[in-house]
């Protein structure tokens, strides 16, 4: 069921924000996708998982690291390169956002947008309903001309997401994705995903991606391992939810956290491994592990010009500019829908 708030618009009556809940029943539980994974040779956890409140607040808190370069490239980028990027976008556009959060760098995005025409209406999607609400009254709180279609769901597929809320429009419609998770994904994966996406746009309509950039292990693996650890109790927390909601026995300091730069598949892994032979109980089955096996927690792939070409391709999109930050760590890309 759709609920809609509305906020007027300096001398009109038109509704500046609407909320609609488009939560769909999961496809999998959180019990079943553990015991899935866990029951598996070699053993492995959905990296969504990640994100309960604490482990959003740990997320939050690796953003501002010294080792984690990956938010200060890419608000690098947005901050300086904002209006070359709108004029890419071209003269008329609307906005959605896959996994906004609190839109903090997509304010870059949207000034420059509004320099360049007189109103912007902008279609933000989040899990989180609390989230896309009060970042969405900041941003109406700033920006007068802006118009705001909220949309609460699971973006991994977008598609369903953005046909019922996007209205005809001769509009041309700009999807952001940026951070890096499209890296979270494997390639076939986010090709199928791009794909998807791009059953829902006209044409012409393009994507600006966030990608993480191939570069020095020395640099990519401090960025998920950090001095301080905060990676590690965020890769750890999985356990803790798990012994929260499924009453599992994990003892967290029986598992190290591992993170390292596997060349050839051109990702970060980050694991999980146990320093003793044990068995964990959860919601009533049991789990051997042995001294040294791993749970492996996440995937984060890195790019170059060769797989973004492919990734673009998979999806039905081409490469059409690409901007990288100061020390080229990071890009986001404009993609446009063949």
């Amino acid at each position: 069921m759709d609920q809609s708030l509305a906020v007027a618009a300096p001398s009109t009556t038109r509704e500046r924000f609407v909320l609609h809940r488009a939560l769909a029943a999961p496809a999998s539980t959180f019990a079943e996708d553990v015991r899935r994974g866990l029951s598996a040779s070699p053993k492995f956890l959905l990296p969504h998982y990640f994100y309960d409140a604490l482990g959003s607040a740990l997320f939050s808190a690796i953003c501002e690291l010294p080792e984690y370069y990956v938010t200060r490239a890419e608000d690098e980028i947005l901050r300086t390169k904002a209006t070359e990027i709108a004029a890419a976008f071209g003269p008329n556009v609307r906005l959605a956002e896959l996994g906004s959060g609190s839109a903090r760098k997509t304010r870059h995005l949207i000034e420059a947008i509004l320099d360049r025409q007189p109103s912007l209406d902008f279609f933000p999607i989040d899990v989180d309903a609390g989230i896309l609400t009060s970042s969405s009254r900041e941003l109406l709180n700033a920006y007068a001309d802006l118009s705001i279609s909220a949309i609460c769901g699971d973006f991994r597929d977008p598609a369903a997401l953005l046909r019922p809320y996007l209205p005809p429009s001769d509009a041309r419609t700009v999807v952001l994705f940026l951070g890096s998770s499209i890296g979270n994904l494997d390639p076939a994966a986010a090709g199928a995903m791009l794909a998807n996406l791009r059953t829902a746009l006209a044409p012409g309509d393009a994507l600006l991606l966030g990608a993480d950039l191939r570069k020095s292990p020395s640099i990519l693996e401090p960025a998920y391992d950090d001095a301080l650890g905060v990676t590690a109790a965020f890769n750890r927390n999985l356990l803790v939810r798990i012994n929260r909601e499924l009453g599992g026995t994990f003892d967290l300091a029986s598992f190290d956290h591992r993170a390292f730069y596997n060349a050839a598949e051109g990702r970060i892994e980050m694991h999980l491994v146990s320093k003793i032979a044990q068995r964990v109980l959860i919601d009533g089955y049991e789990i051997a592990f042995e001294e040294g096996e791993s749970i492996h927690t996440e995937n984060s792939h890195k790019y170059d010009v060769a797989t973004l070409a492919a990734l673009a391709a998979a999806g039905n999109f081409r490469v059409e500019r690409r901007w990288t930050d100061s020390n080229a760590y990071f890009a986001d890309l404009l993609f446009v829908a063949e």
